[in-house]
Protein backbone atom coordinates (compact mmCIF):
# COMPACT_ATOMS: atom_id res chain seq x y z
CA UNK A 1 0.00 0.00 0.00
CA UNK A 2 3.22 2.61 0.12
CA UNK A 3 4.08 1.82 -3.00
CA UNK A 4 0.10 3.13 -3.98
CA UNK A 5 0.16 6.10 -1.30
CA UNK A 6 3.79 7.13 -2.04
CA UNK A 7 3.24 7.19 -5.29
CA UNK A 8 -0.08 8.77 -5.63
CA UNK A 9 1.18 11.78 -3.52
CA UNK A 10 4.53 12.75 -5.15
CA UNK A 11 2.91 12.56 -8.99
CA UNK A 12 -0.09 14.90 -8.06
CA UNK A 13 2.25 17.04 -6.72
CA UNK A 14 4.82 16.56 -9.52
CA UNK A 15 2.54 17.11 -11.91
CA UNK A 16 1.23 20.65 -10.85
CA UNK A 17 2.66 22.72 -12.65
CA UNK A 18 3.86 19.92 -15.44
CA UNK A 19 3.05 20.31 -18.95
CA UNK A 20 0.64 17.62 -18.98
CA UNK A 21 -1.59 19.86 -16.91
CA UNK A 22 -0.92 23.23 -19.02
CA UNK A 23 -1.97 21.08 -22.18
CA UNK A 24 -5.01 20.17 -19.81
CA UNK A 25 -5.90 23.61 -19.12
CA UNK A 26 -5.51 24.31 -23.02
CA UNK A 27 -7.37 21.95 -24.07
CA UNK A 28 -10.74 22.53 -21.25
CA UNK A 29 -10.65 26.02 -22.94
CA UNK A 30 -10.74 24.75 -26.09
CA UNK A 31 -13.01 22.10 -26.01
CA UNK A 32 -15.24 22.90 -23.41
CA UNK A 33 -16.21 19.50 -22.92
CA UNK A 34 -14.45 18.01 -20.00
CA UNK A 35 -15.69 14.10 -20.34
CA UNK A 36 -13.92 13.23 -23.07
CA UNK A 37 -10.57 15.07 -21.76
CA UNK A 38 -10.89 13.59 -18.55
CA UNK A 39 -10.93 10.47 -20.49
CA UNK A 40 -7.95 10.44 -22.72
CA UNK A 41 -5.90 11.81 -19.96
CA UNK A 42 -7.13 8.53 -18.07
CA UNK A 43 -6.50 5.89 -21.26
CA UNK A 44 -3.15 7.68 -21.75
CA UNK A 45 -1.98 7.70 -18.05
CA UNK A 46 -2.36 4.08 -18.05
CA UNK A 47 -0.89 3.22 -21.08
CA UNK A 48 2.16 5.54 -20.68
CA UNK A 49 3.06 4.26 -17.10
CA UNK A 50 1.98 0.85 -17.46
CA UNK A 51 4.64 0.91 -20.06
CA UNK A 52 6.69 2.95 -17.19
CA UNK A 53 5.92 0.37 -14.63
CA UNK A 54 6.88 -2.52 -16.71
CA UNK A 55 10.31 -1.45 -17.81
CA UNK A 56 10.94 -0.37 -14.14
CA UNK A 57 9.83 -4.15 -13.34
CA UNK A 58 12.22 -4.88 -16.14
CA UNK A 59 14.89 -3.19 -14.34
CA UNK A 60 14.13 -4.66 -11.03
CA UNK A 61 15.04 -8.24 -12.81
CA UNK A 62 17.48 -6.78 -15.05
CA UNK A 63 20.21 -5.19 -12.61
CA UNK A 64 22.23 -6.46 -9.70
CA UNK A 65 20.53 -4.98 -6.18
CA UNK A 66 23.86 -3.10 -5.62
CA UNK A 67 23.62 -1.10 -9.01
CA UNK A 68 20.31 -0.44 -8.87
CA UNK A 69 19.64 1.04 -5.35
CA UNK A 70 22.50 3.64 -6.93
CA UNK A 71 20.42 4.32 -10.09
CA UNK A 72 17.44 4.39 -8.43
CA UNK A 73 19.09 6.97 -5.20
CA UNK A 74 20.38 9.05 -8.19
CA UNK A 75 17.39 9.31 -10.65
CA UNK A 76 15.11 10.45 -7.44
CA UNK A 77 17.80 12.99 -6.65
CA UNK A 78 17.56 14.11 -10.51
CA UNK A 79 14.06 13.84 -10.43
CA UNK A 80 13.85 16.18 -7.27
CA UNK A 81 16.05 19.07 -9.34
CA UNK A 82 14.16 18.65 -12.61
CA UNK A 83 10.82 18.62 -10.56
CA UNK A 84 11.74 22.78 -9.67
CA UNK A 85 12.40 23.49 -13.82
CA UNK A 86 9.11 24.75 -14.77
CA UNK A 87 7.66 23.06 -17.83
CA UNK A 88 5.93 24.89 -20.99
CA UNK A 89 3.82 23.38 -23.70
CA UNK A 90 4.79 23.19 -26.76
CA UNK A 91 2.42 24.16 -29.64
CA UNK A 92 2.64 20.96 -31.76
CA UNK A 93 0.91 19.44 -28.49
CA UNK A 94 -1.88 21.01 -28.96
CA UNK A 95 -2.13 21.19 -33.20
CA UNK A 96 -3.32 17.33 -33.09
CA UNK A 97 -6.38 18.36 -31.65
CA UNK A 98 -7.81 19.71 -34.73
CA UNK A 99 -7.86 16.35 -36.73
CA UNK A 100 -8.96 13.44 -33.81
CA UNK A 101 -11.67 14.68 -32.06
CA UNK A 102 -11.72 15.91 -28.31
CA UNK A 103 -10.98 12.38 -27.09
CA UNK A 104 -8.65 11.16 -29.73
CA UNK A 105 -6.62 14.77 -29.14
CA UNK A 106 -6.33 14.40 -25.56
CA UNK A 107 -4.85 10.70 -25.71
CA UNK A 108 -2.28 11.51 -28.14
CA UNK A 109 -1.50 14.68 -26.95
CA UNK A 110 -1.01 12.99 -23.17
CA UNK A 111 0.18 10.05 -24.36
CA UNK A 112 2.96 12.22 -26.32
CA UNK A 113 3.50 14.94 -23.77
CA UNK A 114 3.95 12.00 -20.80
CA UNK A 115 7.13 10.53 -23.09
CA UNK A 116 10.19 11.18 -21.19
CA UNK A 117 8.31 13.64 -18.83
CA UNK A 118 9.36 13.56 -15.06
CA UNK A 119 6.33 11.59 -13.91
CA UNK A 120 6.87 8.85 -16.61
CA UNK A 121 10.36 8.71 -15.05
CA UNK A 122 8.99 9.20 -11.34
CA UNK A 123 7.00 5.77 -12.84
CA UNK A 124 9.81 3.99 -13.89
CA UNK A 125 12.08 4.48 -10.76
CA UNK A 126 8.95 3.90 -8.25
CA UNK A 127 8.32 0.95 -10.01
CA UNK A 128 11.88 -0.29 -9.65
CA UNK A 129 12.18 0.25 -6.15
CA UNK A 130 8.96 -0.97 -4.59
CA UNK A 131 8.15 -4.79 -4.81
CA UNK A 132 4.43 -4.06 -7.04
CA UNK A 133 4.83 -2.52 -9.93
CA UNK A 134 0.76 -2.70 -10.41
CA UNK A 135 0.36 -0.27 -7.38
CA UNK A 136 3.11 1.83 -8.70
CA UNK A 137 0.87 2.41 -11.81
CA UNK A 138 -2.10 2.74 -10.30
CA UNK A 139 -0.69 5.39 -7.80
CA UNK A 140 0.63 7.42 -10.12
CA UNK A 141 -1.99 7.24 -12.71
CA UNK A 142 -4.35 8.45 -9.70
CA UNK A 143 -1.68 11.30 -8.98
CA UNK A 144 -1.89 12.41 -12.72
CA UNK A 145 -5.87 12.45 -12.09
CA UNK A 146 -5.61 14.23 -8.81
CA UNK A 147 -3.70 17.04 -10.66
CA UNK A 148 -5.19 17.03 -14.30
CA UNK A 149 -8.89 16.28 -13.67
CA UNK A 150 -9.36 20.12 -11.55
CA UNK A 151 -7.84 21.77 -13.93
CA UNK A 152 -9.70 20.22 -16.52
CA UNK A 153 -12.96 21.66 -14.79
CA UNK A 154 -11.34 24.59 -12.98
CA UNK A 155 -8.91 25.56 -15.93
CA UNK A 156 -7.58 29.20 -14.71
CA UNK A 157 -9.06 29.89 -11.57
CA UNK A 158 -7.61 27.27 -9.95
CA UNK A 159 -4.51 27.72 -11.82
CA UNK A 160 -3.83 31.59 -10.19
CA UNK A 161 -4.61 30.30 -6.69
CA UNK A 162 -1.96 27.51 -6.38
CA UNK A 163 1.62 28.64 -5.21
CA UNK A 164 3.41 26.56 -7.85
CA UNK A 165 7.10 27.14 -6.61
CA UNK A 166 6.16 25.48 -3.19
CA UNK A 167 4.44 22.93 -4.73
CA UNK A 168 7.09 22.21 -6.61
CA UNK A 169 9.40 22.31 -3.66
CA UNK A 170 7.33 20.23 -1.75
CA UNK A 171 7.55 17.31 -4.54
CA UNK A 172 11.39 17.80 -5.24
CA UNK A 173 12.30 17.62 -1.56
CA UNK A 174 9.81 14.29 -1.52
CA UNK A 175 12.08 12.83 -4.37
CA UNK A 176 14.94 13.78 -2.68
CA UNK A 177 13.81 11.86 0.46
CA UNK A 178 13.50 8.83 -1.43
CA UNK A 179 16.63 9.34 -3.48
CA UNK A 180 18.79 9.98 0.16
CA UNK A 181 16.84 6.76 1.85
CA UNK A 182 17.32 4.82 -1.39
CA UNK A 183 21.20 5.46 -1.16
CA UNK A 184 21.10 4.79 2.47
CA UNK A 185 19.77 1.24 1.84
CA UNK A 186 15.72 1.75 2.36
CA UNK A 187 14.88 0.50 -0.08
CA UNK A 188 16.52 -3.36 0.99
CA UNK A 189 12.95 -4.40 2.50
CA UNK A 190 11.73 -4.40 -1.26
CA UNK A 191 13.68 -6.67 -2.95
CA UNK A 192 16.59 -4.16 -3.50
Amino acid sequence: MESFLVSSGVVALAEIGDKTQLLAFLLAARFKRPLPIVLGILVATLVNHGLAGALGAWVTAAVSPEILRWVLGLSFLGMAAWTLIPDKIEDEETQIAARFGVFGATLITFFLAEMGDKTQVATVAMAAHYADPLLVVAGTTLGMLIADVPAVFLGDRLSARIPMRLVHGVAAAIFALLGVATLLGAGSGFGL
